[in-house]
This record gives structure tokens, C-alpha cells and sequence, in this order.
């Protein structure tokens, strides 16, 4: 038994997997890491293009935030709520510099869902109303409420959840749920809005939740005419705009945050993931003024034991400062050119890529067995079948050192920012390895 195998078995015995049968969940070991690569306990190399679970944007190993990490457990490594400390207002003051303009205050709490989660009770709290507006197709968190708000199947099981959660459409312009193309649609993506809400009544609306670019149900990105409209739409009906940057946050498409690609200003914006880069749970939920200001003399009723802990708040100001220091955000922009490039490559070369898509350094292969009718390699919501070819696409890619996630037919690529353009290729040409092994 390999020196994986039995720290696998040691864990499987006493500690349970996340969104999974426990008898078949699959592992990713890992036991450390240097930029956009890591490494098992039997010494393979990995190429991550997922990192990790789309979190992990600075990289792996990046000492500056490690060491940050450690400087402040040796000083202050627990603290009241309540408590005031260098981390935690620095922290603040990062935040204001580098999110949308007017955002400049901000609620810090334990992850994306948590950030999703308090937005939803700020917008009930502010508002007085109780619906909330979001898409068909999304993925906001994994508590009560954030899932409540989410549109994938992963909602199902908990149902019935939350009531007063009204969805829209997407923006998928490669499988239009209107039958439209783009542009001659009209944005109709966006314009059914108005119709939900007139149909729902704006007056009994607090919010709506948008992903910035949709994540793991697709990476559709939107028509640059999109956000502006819901900006629009959401002030003519005095509805909360909040864009949910969990996935799409801190880089990942090449700006600090994707409203950024259209200059739209939400009135709420969540953030996870990337803000510490996973080296320790984190999350917020960023305000405007105006909204912020409706908790002046009211009680902000949220908050948990372990709201803006102290060494994530070290690894979050870390992190920010690394992004800055090294151009990661611009790196993402230009390697997300490098990957426009390469995944359209991809489509050309293979027939099973029905569409490619991509903002910044995250991109989508979608797998189609028929180009002309666009039918789904792997239906909506259905399983990797053993032996099927989408399975056996999985299991090439693995072989191949390439950590990726081929969720339905949608294959992702989302590697950590500092990637360079050698690994980046290096990874499109073992997709396209995989591809010709398994369809050609």
C-alpha cells in the first residue's frame, strides 16, 4: 500500500466527504505545492486547472501569506466579534481600495455561502420586503439560505428551503433559453427581468442575486449589454442589485471583480474563495453607503463566534497585497487571452466541443455528441455512467496529471492566477490529448 493509499484509508475511516456517497467519493490528495502545481503523498505532480476548488488564486505555497499567517497566531489568534485590531481594519481599508466604486463597508464572516447568506437577511432587513429574485441556473452556497438562492439540482435534496425565491433565465447565448441569438436577441436575457418582476411585484421584492459570470453550472458568460441593464432595472424598481463575486472574485476574469468588466456598481457584493485564496476561511459581503447606512441606528442582527477571525483576516490582507505586488490581475487577463486561443483550438480539432468560452482565466469546454443539434455529452444533471466516455474523458485527464473538474458535459479550466503561458499550454495540450484518446 502506497503512502496515500493508507492515509486514505485512515481518513475515510473517521471523516466524511463533501457533497458525496460516502463508498464511492473520490479524493484529491495533495500534500503541498509551488505556483500553479502540487503534489501527492507518493510524490506525482499535478497540474492544477481547477485550483482546487476554484478558490486557490494566488497559488500554492505562496510564502508571504503563509508567513502572515503565522505572524499573527504568534501575536492575536482569537478574538471577541466585537474586538478592534491592525488586521481587521487594514483589512477594511483593502477592501474599499480594490472592490467596485461606492462599496466601502463591509461585514466579514466565514465563507461565500455565509457572505450570500447575510446578504440575503441585509436586503430583507433593509427593504422590509421578503421576495428574492435569481437565476435558473446558479450556485450561491451550500447553507440554508444561500441554497435556497441557488438554481442547480444541488438545491433539490434540501427542499423546500426558503420560501419567496423567484428564478429568471440566463445569459446562455450557446443554448439561448429564449431561442435567440445574439445580438439580434435584444438581450432578452436581461429584459426578462422586468417581466419576473412586474409578474411578482416590485414592491414585494428585496433583492436580486446574480453571479458575476455564472461558475460550475456552465461559465456562461453574459453579453456586455447584460448587467447594465439589471443595474438599470433594479434602480427603476428600487430592488437590491447584489452581484455574487464568490466564484468570480479577485481576479479570476481578469479584473478584480467581473461587474468591473462593465462598470456596474451592485448595491451588495459577496466575496469568498479567493480573498484569502483558500489558505483560511473568509468571507464578506461589501455595501454601499446608502445601505449600510439603514444599520446606523438599527441592530445588524448576523454574525457568528468566529466573524473576521484574526488569522483570516492576516492571510485575506496577504493575499490582496500579493495580487498587487505580483500583477496577478493582470496576469489573468493576459493568460485569459492565451486561453481564448487555445480553447478555440480545442473547438476547431475536436467535434465533441460544441462551444468554448472564456473571461479571464476561467474558460469552459462544453461537450456535445452532436454539433448540429447541440445534444449534451453528459445530460443536464446526469451521472458520470462507468465506462461512458465522458467517464473515460475523467479518467484520462487524471492520468494525465491534470487536476480538472468535468461537471456534466461542461469541462472548466480555472488555474491559479501565476500560472505562466508554458503551463497554461501545457494543460490545453493534455485536454487535447485526452479528447483524441477518448473521441477520436
Amino acid at each position: 500500500m502506497s503512502a496515500g493509499d493508507d492515509l486514505e484509508a485512515r481518513q475515510r475511516k473517521h471523516v466524511m466527504f463533501t457533497w458525496s456517497a460516502q463508498g464511492s467519493a473520490a479524493s484529491v490528495r495533495i500534500s503541498g505545492g509551488r505556483g500553479a502545481r502540487f503534489v501527492d503523498h507518493d510524490g506525482r505532480e499535478f497540474l492544477d486547472f481547477e485550483s482546487q476548488v476554484f478558490n486557490c488564486n494566488a497559488g500554492h505555497g505562496q510564502a508571504s501569506i503563509s508567513e502572515a499567517i503565522a505572524s499573527q497566531a504568534s501575536t492575536l489568534s482569537c478574538a471577541h466579534p466585537a474586538a478592534v485590531f491592525e488586521a481587521k481594519a487594514a483589512l477594511g481599508e483593502r477592501l474599499a481600495r480594490v472592490t467596485p466604486e461606492g462599496i466601502s463597508k463591509f461585514f466579514l464572516c466565514l465563507s461565500g455561502a455565509e457572505a450570500n447568506e447575510n446578504a440575503l437577511k441585509m436586503a430583507r432587513f433593509v427593504t422590509g420586503r421578503s421576495k428574492i429574485i435569481a437565476r435558473r441556473r446558479s450556485y450561491h452556497g451550500a447553507s440554508m439560505g444561500a441554497l435556497s438562492l441557488t438554481g442547480d439540482p444541488r438545491r433539490w435534496a434540501a427542499e423546500p428551503g426558503l420560501w419567496g425565491v423567484e428564478r429568471i433565465e440566463d445569459p446562455y447565448c450557446y443554448r439561448c433559453p429564449f431561442g435567440q441569438t445574439y445580438p439580434g436577441c435584444g438581450v432578452q436575457c436581461a429584459e426578462h427581468l422586468e417581466h419576473v418582476i412586474q409578474m411578482e411585484g416590485p414592491e414585494r421584492i428585496a433583492a436580486v442575486f446574480i453571479e458575476g459570470v455564472t461558475g460550475a453550472n456552465g461559465g456562461f458568460v453574459p453579453p456586455p449589454e447584460y448587467w447594465p441593464r439589471l443595474r438599470e432595472l433594479c434602480t427603476k424598481y428600487g430592488i437590491l442589485l447584489v452581484a455574487d463575486e464568490v466564484f468570480t472574485g479577485f481576479g479570476r476574469t481578469g479584473k478584480w471583480f467581473a461587474v468591473d468588466h462593465w462598470d456596474v456598481q451592485p448595491d451588495l457584493i459577496t466575496m469568498g474563495k479567493g480573498i484569502t485564496s483558500g489558505y483560511a476561511p473568509l468571507g464578506a459581503v461589501g455595501l454601499t453607503d446608502r445601505v449600510a447606512a439603514h444599520f446606523d441606528e438599527r441592530a445588524l442582527q448576523c454574525g457568528l463566534t468566529n466573524y473576521a477571525h484574526p488569522i483570516a483576516c492576516a492571510a485575506a490582507n496577504a493575499t490582496i497585497d500579493l495580487y498587487e505586488r505580483d500583477d496577478l490581475i493582470g496576469n489573468a487577463a493576459r493568460m485569459g487571452e492565451v486561453l481564448k486561443r487555445g480553447l478555440e483550438a480545442l473547438k476547431a480539432k475536436h467535434e465533441v466541443v460544441g462551444d468554448a468560452r472564456n473571461l479571464g482565466l476561467f474558460g469552459t469546454l462544453e461537450l456535445v455528441t452532436d454539433r448540429v443539434l447541440k445534444t449534451p455529452l453528459v445530460p443536464y444533471n446526469g451521472a458520470l455512467i462507468p465506462g461512458s466516455k465522458a467517464a473515460r474523458l475523467k479518467l484520462a485527464l487524471h492520468q494525465r496529471g491534470l487536476h480538472i473538474l468535468l461537471r456534466w458535459n461542461y469541462l472548466f479550466i480555472a488555474p491559479p492566477l501565476c500560472i505562466d503561458e508554458d503551463d497554461l499550454n501545457r494543460g490545453l495540450l493534455l485536454i487535447d490529448d485526452a479528447l483524441t484518446e477518448v473521441f477520436a
